[in-house]
Order: structure tokens, then C-alpha cells, then sequence
């Protein structure tokens, strides 16, 4: 076949618009059609002024060019000029011709970095995006699931420098230290001095590239310099009510409490009734918090690690009225001492266990003496683990599988998720936002079109029986 009468179409010049050639169920359609956008105007407002310069470039605009880039998992902004100049159905949401110019990739690095600098502008907005779910009754407020994630920072493993890193005070150490005082006051012991500045952690790994990241070292997990996202989700429909970077080094638990006050001020969840969470968030802060919100907490158990062979801790008895713990021989472990860190210490006789029948399975010191900790806020912990062995709490631990598991997955697959496009926290944080927001959105909208479908299917049953069924009769 002759290869002119093959190309001809591309010099065929033809009459028609961009919107005669996106198809009617693109979600970049549907999203226009159910999504007001006019709320990013009165969020971007501080940041333009009215009077100096030339008009800019309308903030919904710019900011359908970043979610394109979100929704469609396009890393570079250079790259995303491209894709808007050269798809259809990205012209038509911005609203440009086929002709018109698509706005300079610059202009986006620009605004975020600084114009948008140092604000909460990005938290601003998804935060609107679930006021929007709120009303519409896609978020209940009522059971919560949460989990981390780790991202892969933008970063070379092989350039760092070995340094101690300031770690902001953690809020719950303060607690801890007057509960360990308060403690070791009723058992009769002396209280502990204060903390020396120079009992600080030793030096770890500081990424030369992204400083801020933190080099992950977990079993099951991969090696390197990354960040943690903490994200939370609300059961009814799946939509993410909160994301939170940290460095990779910083646990679970460490964060939990701070972002979940935040969702129940800023959402209005007044009526939360259960939360649902990860092995990593069982800590003694966590279970006392979420039991003293009145939460019922299911926290998915983890085994202490013992070796093979040997007695581990839950083989012994705690007896709350002797404050003192019972081995599988009988014997009792009295109270020894309270922790700097929380736990109560409970050591056995030696000169009975000397005797001992199982003592090579109870302990290998040379002193013969079985230690036994157990945690001032042990009790906490103990409800909350019942709470995860029965059923309902089983039943809420498989619900958080079916929810939270899915939504990481979307995002690592669907969206770019597994590496950070920047580096930096904040700028981390900006990107773990806007993913959640295009998650968000798909759902919000998607959910929104079938309403409207239902809707007129519902309007054209009910003309159909009106005229046509009952004219019959």
C-alpha cells in the first residue's frame, strides 16, 4: 500500500473542538462535571496580589495541571508539559485550544517553591476534599484504620556522613517520666535523677543528597534512606482522612496520637467509636491513649521475640495483688525496681532456682536469676490485645487488610508512589498530599457519577410507569 495514502490523514485539516473528542465517561470529565474547583481560588487568594505584575496564571488552572500530573502518575514536571501538549483530554480540563500554549513547566516549580513555600496550602486542600466526602456521607467518622508505608527517598545510599541526630522531645516522655516517678515513689525507691545531656543516641547515618530522609534498617523492609507515610482511613468508603511524613528512622507509634487528635478537631469525629492499627503501634502511650479517649483499640498482636526452647513471658503468672509475677514452678518474682523507660523489673530467687528442674529452659546467666519486665501501663496493653483476640476485634483487623493495604498498593502502582518525586520533608509531604487527593478524588467522583446515573435511571423508570404502564391499565 502506497505509503502517501497512508499519511495523508496527518495533513487533514478538519472543523472540531477538544470537546467533540474526549470521550463522555473520561475522568477527566467527570471530574469537571461533579467537582466544584472554585474553593482552590479562595485558598490561593493570600498568595497573589491584585495590583503588581502581570496577571497570572489562574491558580485552578495551575492546579489541575499538578493533579493531571498526580492522576496520571507523570514524576517529572518537564515531562508534564509535554503530556498536556500532547493529549487532548488534558487540554480540554485546563481548558486550552489545540493551538493555545500550555503553561511553562518553570511556573509550577516556581509557585510551589516559592510562592507556596513554608504554608499549608496543600493541607488546606485535601482537607477541604474530605469536608467534601464528610457531607456527602462518605466518611463516617466512626472506625479508623491506619498504617506507614516506607517511600524510597530521592537519595544515593552510598553518600553519608555518620552524625548524631536532634530529635525533637517527644510529648508523651514527660508523662512517662512522672508515671515512672510516681511509680518507684509507691514501691519505696529513691527517685531518678535527671536524664544526662550526654546519654544521647549514637550516630547514624545522615544522607549527604536528602538530610532529612532516615536510613531504614527493618527486617522485611528495604535498606536505605527513606520516608515513612502515616495514613489513615476511614472504613465506609475508603477515603484517606490524613497523611503524615516522617523520617524512615522514626516509629510508628511516635506520631499516632498527635495526628489523630488532629483529625477529630479539624473533621469533627466526634462520634469515633474504634480504631484499627498495625502490630508497630502496639506500645503501652498508645493503648493508654486510645483507652482513655474511649476508643475501643484493636491492635493487631506481635510475639516477643524468645529463643527456641526457652520460657518466655507469657509462661509466668502476673499477681496484680502481690505485684509480683509466678513462675510455671511455683516460685515468686518479687518487685525489684522501676525503669527509667517504664518497666517495673521482677527478678527470681537464685537459691531456688538453683534447684530449678527447668532452669536451662528458664534462663542461660551464670547467676542463675530470671528477669521479668512488665510496663507501668502494662494494663492498657493487656485490654487492648484482648480487644484484638476477640471477635469483633478480629473482624476489624481483617476490614483494615481489606482498606488501608489497597489504598498503599493504588498508590505505589498507580501513582508513582514508590519514590519521592522531591527531596526534603516538606516537600515530601506536599507529594504524599496531592497523591492522597487524586485517590480521593477518583472515589469522590466516581461515586458522584453513579448517584447522578442512578438518578436518571430512576427518573426515567418512574416516567415510564407514569405514561406508558398506567395509560395501559
Amino acid at each position: 500500500m502506497n505509503s502517501e495514502f497512508l499519511n495523508q490523514g496527518r495533513f487533514q485539516v478538519e472543523l472540531t473542538s477538544t470537546d467533540m473528542l474526549v470521550p463522555k465517561d473520561h475522568l477527566l470529565r467527570l471530574i469537571d462535571e461533579h467537582i466544584d474547583f472554585s474553593f482552590i481560588t479562595e485558598k490561593t487568594k493570600p498568595f497573589y496580589t491584585q495590583t503588581l505584575g502581570r496577571p497570572p496564571i489562574p491558580p485552578i488552572r495551575l492546579f489541575k495541571m499538578m493533579l493531571i500530573g498526580y492522576l496520571y502518575g507523570i514524576r517529572s514536571e518537564r515531562q508534564l508539559e509535554i503530556e498536556i501538549s500532547l493529549n487532548v483530554a488534558y487540554r480540554w480540563f485546563l481548558g486550552l485550544g489545540l493551538n493555545e500554549r500550555v503553561p511553562d513547566h518553570s511556573t509550577i516549580s516556581y509557585n510551589r517553591n516559592t510562592r507556596f513555600k513554608d504554608s499549608d496550602l496543600f493541607q488546606d486542600i485535601f482537607d477541604e476534599l474530605v469536608h467534601v466526602a464528610i457531607h456527602h456521607r462518605m466518611v463516617a467518622g466512626r472506625l479508623l484504620f491506619t498504617d506507614a508505608t516506607h517511600i524510597r527517598a530521592d537519595a544515593n545510599n552510598n553518600r553519608y556522613t555518620m552524625q548524631i541526630i536532634e530529635e525533637t522531645p517527644r510529648a508523651y516522655l514527660k508523662e512517662l517520666e512522672e508515671a515512672v516517678q510516681e511509680d518507684r515513689a509507691q514501691h519505696g525507691k529513691k527517685p531518678l535523677p535527671p536524664k544526662k545531656e550526654d546519654e544521647e543516641a549514637e550516630p547514624r547515618k545522615t544522607s549527604l543528597t536528602d538530610p532529612e530522609s532516615g536510613y531504614m534498617m527493618r527486617i522485611g523492609k528495604p535498606e536505605g534512606f527513606h520516608y515513612l507515610e502515616h495514613r489513615t482511613v476511614d472504613h465506609k468508603f475508603g477515603i484517606i482522612t490524613d497523611v503524615h511524613i516522617t523520617s524512615g528512622t522514626v516509629n510508628e507509634p511516635v506520631v499516632y496520637i498527635d495526628r489523630l487528635q488532629r483529625q477529630i478537631r479539624t473533621f469533627g469525629f466526634t462520634e469515633l467509636e474504634a480504631i484499627a492499627l498495625d502490630s508497630g503501634y502496639l506500645t503501652p502511650y498508645v493503648c493508654k491513649k486510645t483507652i482513655g479517649m474511649n476508643l475501643f483499640a484493636t491492635i493487631a498482636n506481635r510475639k516477643t521475640p524468645t529463643k527456641e526452647g526457652m520460657l518466655s513471658k507469657s509462661d509466668f503468672t502476673y499477681d496484680p495483688e502481690q505485684d509480683a509475677y509466678r513462675c510455671p514452678q511455683g516460685q515468686t518474682l518479687p518487685y525489684n525496681m522501676t525503669t527509667r523507660d517504664g518497666h517495673r523489673v521482677y527478678f527470681s530467687d537464685p537459691t531456688q532456682c538453683a534447684s530449678c528442674s527447668i532452669l536451662k529452659q528458664c534462663t542461660s546467666n551464670q547467676d542463675m536469676k530470671r528477669r521479668v519486665q512488665r510496663h507501668i501501663w502494662e494494663e492498657y496493653r493487656e485490654r487492648v490485645q484482648a480487644n484484638a483476640n476477640s471477635a469483633i476485634g478480629q473482624m476489624l483487623l481483617k476490614w483494615r487488610q481489606q482498606k488501608i493495604e489497597p489504598s498503599f498498593g493504588e498508590a505505589k502502582v498507580l501513582h508513582q508512589y514508590r519514590r519521592c518525586k522531591f527531596r526534603g520533608r516538606a516537600k515530601t509531604q506536599e507529594q504524599a498530599l496531592l497523591t492522597a487527593f487524586a485517590q480521593n478524588l477518583k472515589k469522590i467522583t466516581r461515586y458522584f457519577a453513579s448517584k447522578a446515573s442512578q438518578g436518571l435511571e430512576g427518573l426515567f423508570l418512574f416516567i415510564f410507569r407514569r405514561y406508558f404502564v398506567l395509560a395501559t391499565c
